[in-house]
């Protein structure tokens, strides 16, 4: 069970803080214990998470190790470019909800190939590819930047 102050990656909300832990009658007379969770990137949300719901997808934040343990692996990482459109985006946005770091970064590496692949051929990637990658950069740049006590715009010159 994670606690107030507690950052935590929520589904593809992103990094979030803890900012609440509480418990509410909402019907049936039953009553539930929500964590009350703020973006860091848009203090203006509040979301209630239902404690027990095990369908949601949320883990604690990646450790200094795990970031610095995955910052060396990424050499290593598979880019798996999937040529038919719509295949692959689906494959990238199941990416992108399974709220796992080393997915983002794939979906983020494999992305970054095919553009370099095609700006060397004076072509784009598609728009859709561009707001996943950004999407993907975005979400891994705030849990690395927590991580490593940096700011997200810092991540890309860690090294």
């Amino acid at each position: 069970m994670f606690k107030v102050n507690d950052y935590v990656v929520y589904g593809l909300t992103g990094v979030c803080q803890i900012t609440d832990i509480r418990t509410d009658e909402f019907t049936s007379n039953n009553e539930v214990q929500y964590y009350i969770l703020t973006p860091v990137d848009d203090n203006n949300i509040t979301i209630m998470v239902p404690i027990n719901n095990t369908n949601i997808v949320m883990r604690g934040i990646s450790t200094k190790d795990d970031v610095l343990s995955l910052i060396a692996a990424m050499p290593e990482i598979d880019a798996v470019w999937v040529d038919d459109d719509r295949q692959r985006n689906a494959n990238f946005k199941a990416a992108l909800k399974s709220g796992k770091v080393q997915e983002w970064a794939r979906v983020i590496k494999t992305i970054y190939q095919e553009k370099e692949k095609r700006a060397a051929n004076g072509k784009k990637i598609t728009k859709t590819d561009e707001e996943i990658f950004d999407t993907a950069e975005k979400k891994l740049n705030q849990e690395f930047a927590l991580a490593l006590n940096i700011s997200p715009d810092q991540v890309a010159l860690y090294s």
